[in-house]
């Protein structure tokens, strides 16, 4: 029987996705946009999952759609490209997008290539953390093409303008580094799932309703106008006021000892 193309192992609180194609750079398929949707909804629907670590497995995070593959079958290409009126995004852009509307947070691990849908997939992450000598690069200008699977909100969001369409335009080729330089990467390490793993323990601290919730806050009022964004904040702030986790954050807080969670109840 053949490998999934996305692996999920759920320990505990925390979500570890893999996409598993190593010996093609995890190139992105059918199979992968369909088993990022599957883990996406999978995690979402456990309340004990309170952060997801995202990697890829063997020397690659992702090289990228694998051309050869997805383009050979034109009519699946006609369908998943047709978008959903009711989300507003296709099945190229969806399978990434669902992690920016997960409740909980995604932390994108990178090594060797982050190229065209692969630095789309880690854009889609709360935070990236990459090795120096990774690759990264908005590929898609090479072959004439701009990016389609969601990347440039997120994109204009970490970036200036400038920088966003120069990328773009180019598809310059930069380090992990200069990931971190440009504001697109969170850190940078040899091993990037140290760093990964200490913001995961930083998390993990926080009660997981008031995690999700100021990811959902700070996600949609990012370009609200200011009433949109305040009317928001007395939304989610009555939420939290009902939530049994605030309750515990604070009686741990006031006894200065560790708090103890319980399942996600927001989201």
């Amino acid at each position: 029987m053949a490998e999934p193309h996305v692996v999920t192992e759920i320990e505990g609180p925390i979500a570890h996705v893999w996409l598993n194609r190593p010996d093609k750079l995890n190139g992105i398929t059918f199979d992968v946009l369909d088993g990022l949707m599957e883990a996406a909804d999978r995690i979402e629907a456990d309340p004990n999952v309170r952060v997801v670590l995202l990697e890829g497995r063997g020397p690659s995070f992702c090289a990228g759609l694998d051309f050869g593959s997805v383009m050979g079958d034109k009519k699946r290409v006609t369908r998943y490209f047709l978008p959903n009126p009711f989300k507003g995004t296709n099945r190229f852009q969806e399978p990434l997008w669902a992690w920016r509307r997960l409740s909980v947070p995604v932390i994108a691990v990178t090594r060797g290539h982050v190229f065209g849908g692969g630095i789309q997939l880690a854009l889609a992450a709360d935070f990236r953390f990459t090795s120096p000598d990774c690759q990264w690069s908005i590929l898609e200008a090479k072959w004439g093409l701009v990016p389609d699977m969601s990347g440039t909100v997120a994109l204009s969001e970490l970036v200036g303008a400038d920088l966003a369409k120069r990328l773009v335009m180019t598809g310059e080729i930069f380090s992990g580094e200069k990931a971190v330089e440009y504001g697109i990467a969170s850190g940078v390490a040899e091993d990037p799932l140290k760093p990964a793993l200490e913001l995961v323990d930083q998390l993990l601290a926080r009660s997981p309703d008031s995690v999700a919730a100021s990811k959902r806050l700070l996600n949609e009022t990012r370009r609200a106008q200011p009433r949109r964004a305040f009317s928001l904040e007395r939304k989610l702030q009555r939420a939290m006021f009902k939530s049994p986790n605030t309750a515990i954050a604070r009686k741990a807080g006031m006894a200065k000892t560790e708090p103890e969670f319980g399942p996600r109840t927001f989201g």
